[in-house]
């Protein structure tokens, strides 16, 4: 560990990057970095139960709003991997931060596979998670034909711009935690607190993003990673299905390691907090 990985968060605050757009970040707790970065269309609040977890074991937890989401500006532009990834470089700069591990749920896995590849060398990055992750590509093309159509994406966009505040209600009330399958127990709470973080993003940011985590295709990511790399995955995911996601990902990965849950949902980070925050620390200590 370097003297730099181990300084004290400052709690939380914004840095400003070179197109002037203010990225959002809280930064809690000393000891080795873990950087979490969140799905579409949340923020860093989504990561709330692991933030708390691992602070508390001793760990430097870090969170950011992606660019357009959250307390981030609601950019019209940039909104798309090769940015976003050079955002959080950007972030990993500002705060000095040296044997991270990352952490990404969803779209925030592919900005995770981007941002590894990319900007990983120097001793920047330790280790790397993808839970529920959208690598290698979602969209189903000649090269991937296990992927979801575009209707499915251009279902999202026509939903998103018709009613975005009903739309961020009926995906967490229905597949993204799997409350829509026989015998759930549906949270109130967590559905109110999905709709929050998204509703407090910016629509055409939202709208961008879609093709970002559908269209993206991280193969060749994934292949240049070379620190180890858990792939997590629910057996159940309706929104990424671990076929074509988690299955295809851990066979380009150098050092990858996945562990696939039975009957886990999408939003498993929530909905099995306890499940998933045991076995990162796992990973993590490995």
């Amino acid at each position: 560990m370097t003297e730099a990985s181990h300084k004290a968060g400052s709690g939380s605050g914004t840095i400003t990057t070179k197109d002037g757009t203010q990225i959002y970040y809280k930064d809690w707790g000393t000891g080795q970095p873990v950087v979490f970065h969140h799905g579409w269309p949340l923020s860093s609040d989504d990561w709330d139960a692991q933030m708390l977890f691992f602070l508390s074991k001793g760990y430097r937890v870090i969170a950011h709003d992606r660019r357009g989401h959250g307390r981030s500006s609601q950019t019209d532009t940039g909104n798309e991997m090769d940015t976003y990834a050079a955002d959080v470089a950007a972030l990993v700069a500002h705060l000095d931060l040296k044997d991270a591990i990352h952490v990404g749920h969803s779209t925030g896995g592919g900005e995770v596979a981007r941002y590894v590849a990319q900007y990983g060398s120097g001793g920047r990055v330790a280790k790397a998670v993808l839970i529920g992750a959208v690598p290698p590509i979602m969209l189903k093309t000649p090269a991937n034909p296990g992927g979801l159509p575009i209707e499915v994406f251009d279902g999202f966009r026509s939903a998103l711009t018709a009613n975005r505040a009903q739309f961020f209600r009926d995906v967490p009330a229905g597949p993204f935690y799997g409350f829509n399958r026989p015998g759930a127990t549906v949270s109130e709470g967590v559905v109110d607190n999905w709709w929050r973080q998204g509703m407090m993003g910016g629509a055409k940011a939202h709208y961008d993003c879609i093709k970002a985590f559908s269209e993206t295709d991280f193969t060749e990511d994934l292949r240049k990673i070379d620190v180890p790399v858990l792939v997590m995955h629910g057996d159940d995911d309706q929104i990424v299905p671990i076929a074509d996601s988690a299955m295809l990902a851990i066979k380009l990965l150098k050092k990858g390691e996945l562990k696939v849950y039975k009957g886990f949902p999408h939003g498993m980070a929530t909905t099995h907090a306890d499940v998933i925050n045991a076995d990162l620390l796992a990973f993590f200590k490995a």
